[in-house]
């Protein structure tokens, strides 16, 4: 048979040439005509979570900006135990890993990583309340446990291959939160977690300390699976080139971890019994109240705690009183007679915190508006208003909380707050409060997630309402 005077094998031989000389499409080619980016993560306040304003965390924040990049939308993929990330990587499940991976040298035998973003230590913890802090490794006894084919296992591996007499368990159903919280529950004796979760979790628990670091800074980075295609691979590098070029990835890194860096983790004792003792008495106030204005009763709780531990007669040397720390000219204006009275005080702050929130301007998303009504609640808003003219002045965004943050301290120096309207202000102050309602908020609902975890989550085990 032929086809317009060409046989139909002289025909298959023509395709076949045709198809060996047409390049095969690439992996990029191919997400992009997809319209999807496959990306294995792992739930954490570090990585990805459920956050009170949709998902959040740094992994996720960073594969958001590369699916923009990119032009396509980003399909989360969480594996049933951390074990299972690299088999699902190198059998194709998606395109690369986002969680929070250290770069070893055993993985980089069948891994290739990005550039690095973030610098990290593995840190032994222990309790202090049940145990001494260990001098060494040597002859560690207790119970000693951490995640299954981790980098923590890698490292002890080598540890106890270079002598140290070291023996513990690998657990391939658990993470990190969950060790910690056994480690805090004297369950266990010791776990190994990287520096950067524990900078998170260790407000939770400020029982656990670090015994020692048992390795040297260490990187992390995305990892994807060596195959002979690198155009995804080679879209990423150049990706966190131009992230570190222009200064976007300080400021994600400053984004999801100085409000944690700045908190005050001696106060952590303090809060927590507060939460068992004074809170009970005030709780179905915060919480009235809060509905009849819209706010979330934890984060007023927060900023109730941070203004006077929850003592309705406080009073500061500057004449400002009562729960909600009100001055005499706010607590008029809001109608408050009594600010001593706890009910009319948080009735009142939360009156004013409303206010606030409502004078942000409506481009202004969630969550930055809440974090410029905090500051306003605690230096005025003049003067978070002078901030965020300064910002812009300065060519950074008015409308970030981040940017304007960096700026309020100019506020108390001459050079700055004379070329503004409202003039001088301690603007250390604000960036400082708005940091502990923040962490305060996280503990609170840490722990009303314990108390009734069908009712609340938190970043350590639901991650369904953090306000980073």
């Amino acid at each position: 048979m032929r086809l317009m005077g060409i046989s139909i094998v002289g025909f298959a031989l023509i395709i076949t040439l045709l198809n060996a000389c047409t390049p095969a499409t690439s992996n990029l080619e191919q997400v992009i005509h997809r319209g999807e980016l496959r990306v294995l993560t792992r739930q954490g306040p570090t990585t990805y979570y459920d956050g009170n304003h949709g998902p959040a965390g740094l992994e996720y924040e960073l594969v958001k900006r590369f699916a923009e990049h990119l032009g396509v939308e980003v399909k989360f993929i969480v594996p049933d135990s951390f074990g299972d990330t690299f088999d699902m990587l190198n059998n194709g499940d998606a395109q690369f890993a986002a969680a929070g991976l250290t770069i070893t040298e055993d993985r980089q035998d069948t891994l290739r990583f990005t550039p690095a973003y973030q610098q990290i230590t593995q840190q032994l913890i222990y309790n202090s309340a049940y145990k001494y802090r260990p001098k060494n490794l040597n002859g560690l006894g207790g119970i000693f446990e951490v995640i299954a084919k981790s980098s923590h296992s890698e490292r002890l591996q080598k540890l106890k291959a270079q002598g140290t007499d070291i023996d513990w368990i690998e657990n391939p159903e658990t993470d990190t939160a969950e060790l910690l919280t056994h480690v805090a529950d004297g369950l266990l004796d010791y776990t190994v977690v990287d520096s950067n979760e524990f900078a998170y979790y260790r407000r939770y628990y400020p029982e656990l300390q670090v015994a020692m670091d048992i390795s040297d800074p260490e990187s992390l980075a995305w990892a994807f699976p060596k195959s002979g295609d690198d155009s995804i691979y080679n879209e990423a590098v150049a990706f966190f080139k131009q992230l570190n070029n222009n200064g976007d990835m300080e400021k994600l890194l400053a984004h999801n971890y100085q409000h944690v860096d700045n908190y005050d983790y001696r106060g952590s004792h303090t809060f927590l019994a507060q939460i068992r003792q004074r809170l009970p008495q005030y709780r179905g106030q915060f919480e009235d109240t809060a509905k009849e204005y819209g706010i979330d009763w934890r984060l007023l709780a927060a900023v109730a705690y941070q203004e006077s531990h929850w003592k309705p007669d406080a009073i500061s040397p500057t004449g400002v009183r009562g729960m909600m720390m009100l001055t005499k000219a706010t607590a008029d204006s809001l109608g408050v007679d009594t600010r001593t009275d706890a009910e009319a005080s948080i009735a009142g702050g939360a009156r004013y915190l409303r206010a606030l929130t409502d004078r942000i301007p409506d481009r202004v998303p969630e969550p930055d508006r809440t974090w410029f009504a905090l500051a306003a609640y605690n230096v005025g808003y003049g003067h978070v208003e002078d901030a965020r003219i300064l910002t812009q002045k300065a060519g950074g965004d008015p409308d970030k909380w981040l940017d304007v943050k960096n700026n309020l301290p100019l506020l108390s120096k001459r050079k700055w707050y004379k070329k503004t309207r409202f003039g001088y202000a301690r603007g250390y102050e604000p960036v400082r409060y708005v940091d502990n309602i923040r962490s305060y908020y996280d503990i609170l609902s840490w722990y009303l997630e314990r108390e009734d975890p069908e009712r609340f989550k938190s970043p350590v085990s639901g991650f369904n309402f953090h306000l980073l």
